[in-house]
């Protein structure tokens, strides 16, 4: 991790001269799924929107309408690329696909695994629970944080200038906002603040991100359930080197 902030900050004095070279790329959370069994569905097929979370998609689309979007892409998975789509097609963009912003892994996938169900009384389970810095019970943080800072790149790069949109999960978009931003990897799920169909943007000059911001244009249609321990920092957003 270290190396990468290095490269960053040696990037920076070089690409502030680059004032006319502005890129944004907003990395945006899949809307609400059809889910009533209550599965950890993890990167299982099969898991698609639900009713509002089609309305999720179609609201953030027109959030976005105006904006100066020309590359749209998402996770290979059925939700985020039913919540990508209405995007791209307001935008007249063909849907790209990149694997890299898949969902983390899980070991939990397929069942289910929240408190109060018993889960953690489980002596099958608790070896997989030994280690919450890494995880030890999925796909390591510092491997999300490769890949995703790899898509970000990417998209960064296919538009060049304009805006890109990403859609992916939540964990992997809070992994790599918090390596953006210099926190521990390893937190309280509880206060990701990452909900159904928010975006968290990247600006970067050059090469370079230079502020990181979030957004929800959806939260009145988010269940209210699902808003507890996001914290509202609706439009404000953090700089970099200012």
């Amino acid at each position: 991790m270290t190396g990468v902030r290095d490269t960053l900050q040696d990037k920076r004095a070089r690409d502030d001269a680059k004032d006319d070279d502005v890129t944004v790329v907003h990395l945006m959370r899949h809307g609400e799924v059809h889910n009533p069994d209550g599965i950890l569905y993890g990167r299982r097929a099969g898991y698609h929107l639900s009713e509002l979370g089609r309305r999720m998609a179609d609201r953030v689309a027109g959030h976005l309408a105006d904006r100066d979007v020309t590359h749209v892409v998402a996770s290979p998975l059925e939700r985020a690329q039913e919540t990508a789509e209405p995007i791209a097609r307001s935008h007249g963009l063909e849907l790209a696909t990149d694997e890299r912003l898949i969902e983390a892994a899980n070991v939990f996938e397929g069942k289910t695994f929240g408190v109060g169900d018993g889960a953690l009384r489980k002596p099958g389970n608790w070896r997989h629970l030994t280690n919450p810095f890494r995880p030890s019970w999925g796909e390591p943080y510092i491997d999300q944080v490769v890949r995703m800072m790899g898509a970000l790149a990417a998209a960064r790069d296919a538009a060049r200038g304009h805006e890109a949109v990403c859609v992916s999960h939540q964990l992997p978009i809070w992994i790599v906002r918090s390596f953006v931003e210099r926190r521990r990897l390893w937190h309280d799920p509880r206060r990701r603040q990452c909900t159904l169909a928010s975006l968290t943007t990247f600006t970067y000059h050059g090469d370079t991100i230079v502020s990181v911001g979030y957004s929800e244009p959806a939260r009145d249609l988010v269940p209210p359930h699902l808003l507890a321990g996001a914290r509202p920092v609706r439009g404000k957003s953090k700089a970099f080197g200012a």
